[in-house]
């Protein structure tokens, strides 16, 4: 009897682990360029409420992921208006800086959009595809599985200098503001980065890449990833893709 029992407590053991183990998810481009909307804002800007309100309703649109890549970058200058914005980082507001000057520009302000690194207002232009995004980049892949995402880029001679991002993404945040520019608000935040990570793709096209995690006191009701590529020293994507994670 204890041989049978012994391959009952096993098989029970290995269903348990079986069990927890999340599913991977792949995420896909075609092989044209899909272009990164990026909004930077902040909690502190009482001009940025609207802009983040449009980037939200982008979760309605059926082109989400497969035309565009959404992405809402948190900065800090704004901080010393009285309200110290807790989604910003430094990085961030680097990023927008490297923008500002790789367009040869001194000057970065919230709301900020980029669309395909460059500088986008959404009233004159919408997101209608442009001429550039029909361009053939390459086939960006991304599996996300435990926590832990591959990357895979899959273009032709330019595979040197290449970096492989991944954000965070955090979707139905309502933040409640108590000082500066917006004081008394509730403020509902969507596609906010919650953390963004990079490293570069290796002469193969492959990387490797830890998924970021987002703080104890943030708790989204939906979770997004956001994948792409671009060239070392430059901000401005080549390719990108994402989607939805599994609860």
């Amino acid at each position: 009897m204890r041989p049978f029992l012994f391959l009952r407590e096993v098989t029970f053991a290995v269903a348990v682990m079986s069990a927890t183990v999340a599913p991977a998810q792949m995420f896909r481009s075609g092989p044209s360029a899909v272009p990164l909307v990026e909004l930077f804002t902040s909690e502190g800007c009482s001009s940025c409420p609207p802009a983040e309100h449009w980037l939200g309703e982008l979760r309605h649109d059926q082109g989400l992921w497969r035309d565009f890549v959404p992405v809402a970058w948190h900065v800090n200058y704004w901080d010393r208006l009285g309200w110290p914005d807790k989604f910003a980082a430094p990085a961030y507001t680097d990023r927008q800086y490297a923008y500002a000057q790789s367009w040869r520009s001194g000057r970065v302000y919230t709301p900020g959009f980029v669309r395909a690194g460059q500088e986008w207002t959404p009233r004159e232009h919408g997101l209608s595809r442009s001429d550039d995004d029909d361009a053939p980049v390459g086939v960006l892949t991304a599996e996300v599985a435990d926590g832990k995402v591959t990357v895979r880029f899959e273009i032709g001679n330019e595979r040197t200098n290449l970096v492989a991002h991944v954000a965070l993404l955090g979707g139905g945040i309502a933040s409640d503001v108590r000082r500066g520019e917006n004081r008394g608000k509730q403020l509902e935040h969507e596609f906010l980065v919650l953390g963004w990570r990079s490293t570069p793709l290796r002469p193969g096209g492959e990387a490797h890449l830890t998924l970021p995690a987002s703080a104890e006191d943030v708790a989204p009701v939906r979770q997004a990833v956001a994948i792409w590529i671009s060239r070392q020293g430059d901000p401005g994507p080549l390719q990108a893709t994402g989607g939805w994670l599994d609860k």
